[in-house]
């Protein structure tokens, strides 16, 4: 049976070190050495055999995890926080392996958000090209008007373009306190999105939590609570998460 090669950014990736595309660089760079040899060509495919070593540190392949986090509010999502704010793998000091987030809660949001050292995983989770559904309720100040929710629904015009369309449900509005409690859906991860999405018609977002990623969701689980993902679950997301070119 011949050996199945691999292009070797995707193999960096899968061993959890960093993304693709920050491999990529570090592969142009000249940091990426295979059995001894530096190596800058991009779509150079490696063997399982192969020796390689990323800026003098051999590749290992470490069990992969898949972790479903409970964010709280106010928590930074990312490895390290040059002010010394608490950071989301702050709540994992009982692993050795290297995990980061995948994609995105700015620090006012809380909700689901994956955890993992695989990324290629994490690739196919966040690329633009592939669309996984991501459900948050926000509490926003004032009302959300049925005219509001068409365009939502039909995709609105941001600085960094169209939204893909939304799928929107107002679950009750407050009349004393001027508030609407609402659901949306979406497709997409740009930067602080949602809250960029009803500052649009004028409203703030006062509270704002992911419910839903995918298949998944916070059932049983606290915030700063979290679990490992079943094979099953992956396997799914994968699914979801197919290329739309």
């Amino acid at each position: 049976m011949s050996e199945q090669f691999e292009r070797l950014q995707k193999v960096i990736a899968q061993s959890g070190v960093t993304s693709r595309r920050k491999a990529e660089v570090l592969i142009t760079e000249g940091k990426v050495t295979v059995n001894g040899e530096v190596v800058k060509t991009l779509g150079t495919k490696v063997k399982p055999t192969d020796k390689i070593e990323v800026e003098g540190i051999p590749l290992e392949n470490p069990d992969k995890l898949y972790i479903l986090f409970h964010k709280p509010a106010k928590v930074i999502t990312s490895v390290s926080d040059d002010k010394g704010r608490t950071v989301v793998t702050d709540f994992f000091p009982q692993l050795q392996e290297r995990i980061f987030p995948v994609g995105r809660l700015d620090y006012e949001t809380s909700g689901l958000l994956l955890l993992t050292n695989d990324g290629e995983f994490a690739n196919h989770m966040t690329h633009p090209r592939y669309k996984v559904k991501k459900k948050y309720v926000a509490k926003l100040k004032g009302y959300l008007l049925r005219e509001q929710v068409r365009q939502l629904e039909q995709g609105i015009m941001l600085e960094d373009g169209k939204t893909a369309p939304a799928v929107v449900k107002v679950k009750s509005q407050d009349r004393e306190k001027n508030t609407t409690l609402v659901e949306i859906t979406i497709s997409e991860g740009r930067n602080r999105q949602v809250r960029r999405m009803f500052a649009h018609f004028g409203h703030e977002v006062v509270k704002l939590s992911r419910i839903e990623y995918g298949n998944l969701t916070l059932k049983s689980l606290n915030a700063g609570d979290a679990r490992e993902l079943s094979p099953h679950e992956v396997k799914t997301l994968r699914q979801m998460a197919q290329f739309k070119g």
